[in-house]
């Protein structure tokens, strides 16, 4: 079986930083710098349509919804998920699954108002960069 990861791209932004973009079997790999700005509103949604899940679970669903294009660290998504519960947005409960504790995530009602303005604006990012940018969205 061919390897996941066929080549790595290194291309520099103005502030000088290296992004690394990983080149996959069925498509490319979304940079991380890109995610960035992304994730809470890929986490509000994906909690919104699905409901109560743990973090594996978000980051599952998230690849899975992606065809394997966004993959999300448990550095990227651990630290924004708490961030989000401190905010307000989410809650938690711990359910015993066998000998381990598992932390589930869902939406707050404060969370639950939020999703459609964080979606509409995201839209709005992608259609006012597509001007910017000069291209069309198929």
């Amino acid at each position: 079986m061919p390897s996941i990861l066929n080549y790595f791209l290194f291309s520099g932004n103005p502030e000088g930083k290296l992004s690394v973009l990983c080149i996959r079997e069925l498509g490319i790999m979304h940079s991380t710098e890109l995610l960035k700005g992304t994730l809470q509103t890929i986490i509000l949604k994906t909690l919104a349509d699905h409901g109560k899940m743990y973090g594996y679970e978000i980051t599952q669903r998230v690849k899975e919804l992606s065809a394997g294009t966004i993959v999300l660290t448990e550095g990227a998504l651990y630290p924004t998920l708490h961030k989000m519960e401190a905010e307000g947005f989410l809650k938690t409960e711990t359910e015993a699954i066998g000998k381990r504790i598992r932390k589930y995530y869902s939406l707050t009602p404060v969370g639950k108002n939020i999703v459609e303005d964080k979606v509409s604006e995201f839209i709005a990012f992608i259609k006012t960069m597509s001007t910017v940018l000069n291209v069309s969205m198929a």
